[in-house]
């Protein structure tokens, strides 16, 4: 078979000791995420609203898990989840405004249709790529748990979205973790246009929490007292003993996956077959049969929130479009951050960059005890650099969290941990690694802020950078990957000092930031250092040599090797600019210097096309031009992964050559 029947003919209902209050009110509730949906759909036909994502024959499930949660419970929902927005009594004007991208609703017109988050309604809103959202649900969970707050946490996603790598990192660390999440599955027979046959091979969804050593249930997700009665009593049982439940909601899809796309492709027997299972027709016949609903409260109902629905239409309709200006676009992007100097003491100690990462990391714990450290073998065993050797001593393994091999997870829970009020640092093993986390760092915690004001308090530490024969895949200096980014903040000291005042600051800034650290600096690199907690400015160069002849721009190990150049060729005269941060970027000490010296050679670790010192370049032509007398030059590896053997690990990187490259510019 190529799709799926219902798991009975016809619904069964048990009221067990509900109330008929409460019978009315689940009722109630589903009808009216159903009645807004069959005005939405006559609004597409009209061309009023560009898109809809239906969720009819469903509601059941959103409803039940809605009402079975406490108000201040987070749910993560998906886009034919509307009765967990209308459940938790969101006005409606506020739900239609941002489907018509207006300012009353959650966006600021940036976003569509159920795109958003909302800290008031605690509702957390998917985005395009489903899986995300799971792993968010984590980190939600596990700050309630941090805090000892007896909370559960509830997150959606379809049967296609289980064949994701994010279901299984999601439930992997929820399960090791002992995450008090609910992992809602909607099983509803077709992605899009991919029956279940296709999607997957085990008989059941719920058969793969076994392997993930979770509870599991299966529920009959058309029954709306079957899914409220089995949902509370296993919140409540969770509440009092954390853990994750996986449940799979076996229901139906009875319109296209948008409307544009019909339906096709669905055999017509099975469609009527699954009609005869609609939530809310089976429901009301069996409340009429059992003499708790009449046909004139029914009436009362559906006429007192079809007034309710044009109403709020009106309000919607009546607000003028969205008007925006370019500053208020650009200045929501991030996050503003109130930067709070702390200035350091005259008492220093020699010590290695790696000592400086170590002890930065360590003051801000001790000054933040809301921070959470996450990454692999980082606990017991200190990390493989041994950054934070001694932390879990000084911690606890609560703050100090070894981490399963699942950087996408990771920075995901770190997304969860933030929402949630807390700070998280999240260490890629290696900079590489980041490869398999890219999406929820560029797609999540780079737009959040921007789509609808939720900041991402995450830094993630990359050790990074070739020179120590570690070979293509633990050696890149990939900062040019989220340089382009809106959104994100990324920092690249060279120096001990500069490395524990940035890491400080980055840990401060509630924007996420992604913080590169050489690993061939880690061990060679010394520098007098203050002991006490100082922060440094993002945005800020630093000055290193002054001279007329020609400006150098570089950062990270580049520096030290330009460095070693100047010291072996003492006759040249040149301006060093240590760049520090590369996002934000010091423009003006970049153009103050060409300006002085009418030449520029900019220098990265990173290949030249598509590279940091290209952008760079960029700059400089437009903005200082007519000060120029010779071309901006720009020197980098060679366009090849990073090799292992030694002699060629040497050819590859430019160190050798920044001379030459000087001397052409100065002779040019």
């Amino acid at each position: 078979m190529n799709f799926q029947s219902p798991l009975t003919s016809r619904l069964l209902f048990d009221k067990q000791n509900h109330s008929n209050e409460t019978l009315l009110s689940l009722y109630r509730a589903m009808l009216k995420p159903r009645l807004i949906e069959e005005k939405m759909l006559i609004l597409l036909r009209q061309g009023k609203i560009s898109k809809w994502f239906s969720g009819i024959g469903q509601e059941a499930i959103s409803i039940g898990v809605t009402h079975s949660l406490h108000p201040d419970e987070y749910i993560l929902p998906m886009h034919r989840n509307l009765g967990v927005f209308t459940a938790r009594e969101i006005p409606l004007f506020r739900l239609f405004s941002q489907w018509q991208g207006k300012a009353s609703g959650f966006t600021k017109g940036r976003d569509r249709s159920f795109h958003f988050g909302t800290q008031e309604f605690k509702i957390i809103g998917m985005i395009s790529h489903l899986g995300p959202q799971l792993g968010v649900a984590d980190g939600i969970a596990l700050a309630h748990k941090l805090k000892k707050e007896n909370k559960v946490t509830a997150v959606f996603t379809g049967e296609g979205g289980t064949s994701e790598g994010d279901f299984h990192e999601a439930l992997n660390i929820a399960s090791v973790w002992d995450l008090p999440v609910l992992f809602c599955i909607e099983n509803n027979g077709y992605g899009l246009s991919t029956p279940t046959n296709e999607q997957y091979r085990c008989e059941n969804i719920k058969d793969r929490g076994i392997g993930y050593g979770m509870e599991a249930h299966q529920i009959d997700g058309n029954n709306i007292l079957e899914v409220f009665s089995k949902v509370s009593g296993l919140a409540e049982s969770m509440r009092a003993n954390p853990r994750p439940v996986l449940l799979e909601f076996k229901t139906f899809r009875m319109r296209g996956h948008e409307e544009a796309s019909g339906t096709k492709y669905v055999p017509e027997d099975l469609m009527k077959e699954w009609a005869l299972k609609d939530p809310i027709n089976n429901y009301k016949s069996f409340l009429l049969e059992e003499g708790i609903l009449s046909e004139e409260t029914d009436n009362e109902y559906h006429s007192a929130i079809k007034k309710e629905i044009d109403e709020n239409l009106l309000l919607a309709y009546e607000e003028p479009a969205i008007n925006s200006s370019e500053i208020n676009e650009l200045n929501d992007v991030y996050q503003s951050f109130d930067y709070k100097h702390f200035e350091e003491n005259k008492k220093g100690e020699n010590i290695r960059f790696i000592d400086a990462i170590s002890q930065g990391l360590k003051q801000s714990m001790r000054k933040h005890n809301n921070l959470v450290l996450m990454g692999q073998d980082i606990a017991d065993y200190g990390g493989v650099f041994k950054i934070t050797e001694g932390f879990l001593e000084e911690f606890g393994k609560d703050r100090v969290r070894n981490t399963p091999i699942c950087e996408s997870g990771i920075v995901e829970a770190a997304m969860g941990l933030s929402i949630n009020g807390m700070k998280a640092m999240v260490e890629m093993q290696f900079a590489d690694f980041v490869s398999s986390g890219f999406n929820p760092v560029v797609n999540y915690l780079a737009k959040s802020h921007y789509r609808w004001n939720q900041s991402a308090d995450v830094v993630i530490r990359m050790p990074c950078g070739a020179g120590i024969g570690a070979g293509p895949f633990h050696s890149q200096t990939n900062e040019a990957w989220f340089t382009k980014t809106p959104g994100l903040k990324v920092v690249y000291p060279a120096f001990p000092y500069d490395a524990k005042g940035l890491l400080n600051t980055a840990i401060n800034d509630p924007n996420p930031v992604l913080f590169f650290e050489h690993k061939a600096l880690y061990r060679t690199i010394r520098q007098d250092v203050p002991t006490n907690y100082y922060t440094i400015p993002f945005g800020k160069a630093a000055l290193l040599k002054e001279g007329e002849q020609v400006s150098i721009i570089t950062y990270g190990a580049p520096v030290h090797w330009v460095l070693e150049t100047l010291e072996a060729f003492p006759e040249l005269n040149v301006d060093l600019i240590d760049l520090r941060s590369l996002k934000p970027i010091d423009e003006d000490s970049i153009f103050n210097s060409v300006k002085k010296t009418g030449r520029a050679l900019l220098i990265t670790e990173d290949s030249v096309f598509g590279s940091v010192i290209s952008d760079i370049s960029a700059m400089i032509n437009e903005k200082c031009f007519e000060y120029l007398d010779a071309p901006v030059m720009r020197l980098g590896s060679l366009e090849t992964p990073i090799p292992f053997a030694a002699n060629l690990e040497n050819q590859y990187l430019m160190k050798n050559k920044i001379h030459d490259k000087l001397m052409e510019l100065i002779d040019y």
